[in-house]
């Protein structure tokens, strides 16, 4: 991934500040001056900071610290040692994503404290402030008696306007991430996962996340006193929140401020707070769209383990790779293909093979005729939360897939919050948060391993994505929220204000393999409540609105057949873009984006909007001037209701340009998909 040398760096500036318990307030603004961030010491020497947007307060003055099992905390009684400051202004390039090109542009503040009393103690504090928000992090040098820390509380706030409006879901359940999306006031927030939301009541919205997440716990947001959040650090089995040595840094803590819903959608920070690619030439990870042997066995069609219903077979596979050369498509996935799916399979994580096969699943056979047909199979491993069992025979088993062609591969982890199970080196059996540090290590030694072989991840079940695609390109996607399988009918489904609530919460960290794509919308029949809550045509926009390198159809290919007309705009979608914008935005109530396709011309739009019909007028102003467009509209009739009739839908051409303006008719639970051709 090529790193754009155009940037351009201002000299350090290093004051010596030697104090003696008063405030030593600095700050540090954003290149176009609207974002400030203040830090310094109260009278007895805490540290702090606060940030303002606009003359507005973000995060008013907030304590920062932390505290370890044996050695003196880090959080009173010190001094600032020295200030450094430092500006940056270059362009980096995406292998893939949602732009290729990305400006990383900020303004750095350095200060390094110590301590006043009782032992040495030495901490660091960087701040990058960026046109888009803030990103804070620890930096602990290596010194004398803290070489190797056992960190139990990250004191680090978050003081919000109390009369903010939160979009958030709750932190240490058991479903992990898989929880419907709240809309509350802020002080009815009481711990929750981030990235989470904020609306104040100026109008400007406030996302709080991480960037950056290695060798640590992922944290949660924990309201101690109205108003006042704290990071709650992920606990390992033994309570420590994290084990670490000195020298390290922490993740960073991030602020994303926009003064509208759209200007969140629009942000790069996460990204920019990751360290450039580690794995060098990445030429072979592949977006794309696949097919696979998955929504028949969440409609109970047919089963993962073996028998009479067993959905990997030789036969259905090859099946599947014919639809999909068909039409186009680039992968295959192959779910329940190896042995340990019999029984209860959520709890069989001691006893999955990655390698054997099922008696009716030729596996090299598949894949040859997979290759013979022009794409590839993406490769399955479940887990069940057993970690140790996986790396056990982690190398072989991609050892097994680069030989027979697979460049992906879907992991999975169900298991309950907090009961991934690791076993020691004395064969004890620890249970572990997929979000802990124990979680965070084994997801990173995934990455690496599957590199190692040309392999690419698609992480389900994960841990929380923190823009970590940049450092490591071949973590190419995560679920990590409530996706199109509680829609199956096994579950209360997903209500139609939860996609409208997605982009601006589990995605503002990143890519989601949501799996789009269901066109048998009433497969328990129109009166059932445990059906897919939308339109047709919300389905098509879903392909751009919610973004991700690799997409699937997730449906079965017969359902396709009977709408040749409306498949045809996932035929035509791409997954890899050139760029990517905001449009319009409301956060649970309406999203438009367009994307312009990387390598090409045409752009692409999506809009939905939630239980409410919507009437949105879309400037086409993303267009290149002086060129006619062809659009070819795929739109929700005058009587389409998700509920009613879910199947109403019109296609459209006409000719538009960059002066054009279009009505946009979104039905309740609807949407609509927009491809944009260069006549």
């Amino acid at each position: 991934m090529p790193e754009t040398k155009n940037y351009k760096i201002t000299a350090f500036l290093v004051l010596a500040l030697m104090c003696s318990g008063e405030t030593n307030a600095v700050e540090v603004h954003s290149p176009d001056k609207h974002i400030v961030v203040d830090v310094g010491l109260t009278t007895d020497g805490k540290p702090q900071y606060g940030i303002r947007y606009r003359d507005e307060s973000i995060i008013a003055m907030s304590r920062l610290g932390l505290r370890f099992q044996r050695q003196a905390a880090i959080e009173a009684s010190l001094r600032q040692v020295a200030v450094e400051r430092r500006s940056s202004d270059s362009n980096w390039e995406q292998p893939w994503g949602e732009r290729r090109v990305v400006r990383d542009n900020y303004n750095e503040l350095f200060v390094s404290f110590a301590s006043t009393e009782g032992p040495v103690r030495e901490l660091g504090l960087r701040i990058r402030v960026y046109n888009d928000g803030v990103g804070l992090r620890y930096e602990m040098p290596e010194q004398e008696d803290y070489e190797d820390l056992a960190i139990v509380d990250e004191l680090t706030e978050f003081r919000l306007p109390r009369d903010a409006v939160a979009y958030w879901i709750r932190g240490r359940g058991w479903n992990r991430y898989e929880h419907l999306y709240r809309t509350t006031p802020l002080e009815d927030v009481y711990l929750a996962h981030t990235p989470a939301t904020f609306r104040l009541a100026s109008g400007t919205h406030v996302t709080l996340h991480e960037a950056a997440l290695l060798d640590y716990s992922a944290y949660t947001l924990d309201q101690r006193r109205p108003g006042v959040f704290q990071t709650n650090l992920a606990p390992r089995s033994d309570g420590v929140r994290v084990r670490t040595k000195t020298p390290f840094v922490t993740p960073w803590r991030t602020v994303q401020i926009a003064p509208n819903a759209a200007g969140l959608l629009n942000s790069n920070l996460i990204l920019n707070l990751n360290e450039p690619n580690r794995l060098g030439d990445v030429s072979w990870v592949e977006p794309g769209k696949y097919v696979g042997i998955w929504w028949a066995m969440h409609l109970n069609k047919k089963t993962w383990g073996s028998g009479a219903k067993h959905g990997a077979t030789t036969e259905n596979a090859m099946r599947y790779i014919d639809f999909a050369a068909r039409h186009g498509f680039d992968g295959v996935l192959v779910e329940g293909w190896n042995t340990g799916w019999d029984g209860d399979w959520v709890n069989n994580g001691s006893i999955f093979s990655f390698i054997e096969a099922y008696d009716d699943f030729d596996l090299r056979a598949v894949a040859a005729y997979a290759r013979k047909k022009g794409l590839r199979i993406v490769g399955h491993h479940e887990t069940s939360g057993n970690i140790s069992n996986y790396e056990a025979q982690m190398s072989d088993a991609y050892d097994l897939y680069e030989s027979i062609g697979v460049r992906q591969i879907k992991t999975g982890y169900v298991a309950d919050g907090g009961q991934m199970q690791r076993v020691d080196d004395n064969g004890v059996m620890h249970f572990e948060w997929h979000d802990g540090q124990i979680g965070v290590n084994h997801f990173e030694r995934v990455l690496k391993e599957a590199a190692k072989r040309k392999i690419s991840i698609n992480t389900h079940e994960p841990v929380k994505d923190t823009g970590l695609r940049r450092t490591y390109p071949n973590w190419i996607s995560r679920e990590g929220a409530r996706g199109q399988e509680y829609n199956a009918g096994w579950a209360a489904p997903n209500p139609p204000e939860h996609n409208v609530l997605l982009p601006f919460t589990r995605l503002m960290s990143g890519p989601m393999d949501f799996t789009p794509g269901i066109f048998d919308l009433l497969h328990q029949g129109p009166d059932s409540e445990f059906r897919v809550q939308s339109t047709l045509m919300q389905q098509l926009a879903l392909y751009v609105v919610i973004y991700s390198p690799i997409q699937m159809a997730a449906d079965l290919p017969e359902n396709y057949e009977r709408y040749p007309d409306a498949f045809q705009f996932i035929v035509d979608v791409p997954t890899d873009w050139e760029d990517s914008v905001a449009l319009a935005a409301e956060v649970g109530d309406i999203v438009a984006i367009a994307r312009r396709e990387r390598g090409g011309d045409d752009w692409y739009l999506g809009a939905i909007t939630d239980e409410q019909a919507r009437s949105l007028q879309v400037p086409l102003s993303f267009l290149e001037p002086d060129k006619d467009y062809v659009a070819e509209i795929y739109r929700d009739a005058e009587d389409a209701h998700w509920r009613h009739h879910p199947y109403g839908y019109e296609i459209e051409q006409k000719t538009v340009n960059i002066d054009s303006k279009l009505e946009l008719r979104l039905a309740a639970g609807g949407g609509t998909a927009i491809r944009f051709r260069p006549k």
